[in-house]
């Protein structure tokens, strides 16, 4: 090899090398902004809204969402993303509720099976049952990008509330010291950013 072979070889590496810190940089600050969405605390639980809407796919979102059905933050209570055969008196059981008195009050969405297609979903009941307002119900790691999805697919007169809830494996406070929560969390920053990118589409 000869020394001005050596020169350009010596000179590429240090160049993908700055790309590759500056792309890390960009990717690790993004990383810490999509952190301080994560909420940490409980919401206000006194705000009403038109309905609220429970995003299914983790522990405690549907038992939330009929506790604030039944203290009257919400006239009607949705569903999204409830597997096949699953009625309306099997979720109240499944909840530890009784049946009976908010049965009326729930529907249920069999259509959505991720993100944007909750939002979709969500969407076309709002339009049917003519709803202003909404309060999104689901685990405190995922509401930064279901708000993102959401704030894509309704209409911007929609007002939005978000009522995280805080599952067991991800801890409302100093979750990046959990390696477990961590790797969640970098997770659905990936998808933050796919949905994000995909927004216009």
């Amino acid at each position: 090899m000869t020394r001005r072979s050596r020169h350009r070889r010596v000179s590429l590496v240090r160049l993908l090398s700055m790309v590759v810190s500056m792309l890390f940089a960009m990717w690790a600050t993004g990383l810490y902004q999509f952190a301080q969405l994560i909420p940490e605390s409980p919401p206000d639980g006194k705000q009403r809204a038109d309905a609220i809407v429970v995003l299914t796919g983790g522990v405690g979102r549907v038992g939330e969402g009929l506790s604030l059905l039944e203290r009257g933050l919400g006239k009607k209570l949705f569903v999204s993303g409830v597997y096949r055969g699953v009625d309306v008196q099997k979720l109240l059981k499944v909840a530890q509720q009784a049946p009976g008195n908010l049965e009326c009050c729930i529907s249920l969405g069999y259509a959505a099976d991720n993100t944007r297609g909750n939002a979709i979903e969500t969407a076309k009941w709002m339009r049917a049952k003519d709803i202003n307002s909404v309060r999104i119900v689901t685990a405190s790691y995922h509401m930064p990008r279901s708000l993102l999805e959401f704030r894509w697919v309704l209409p911007d007169n929609i007002k939005i509330l978000a009522h995280p809830v805080f599952p067991d494996g991800f801890p409302a406070k100093n979750w990046w010291r959990d390696f477990s929560a961590l790797r969640l969390a970098i997770s659905e920053y990936h998808k933050y950013l796919f949905a994000w990118f995909m927004g216009g589409f």
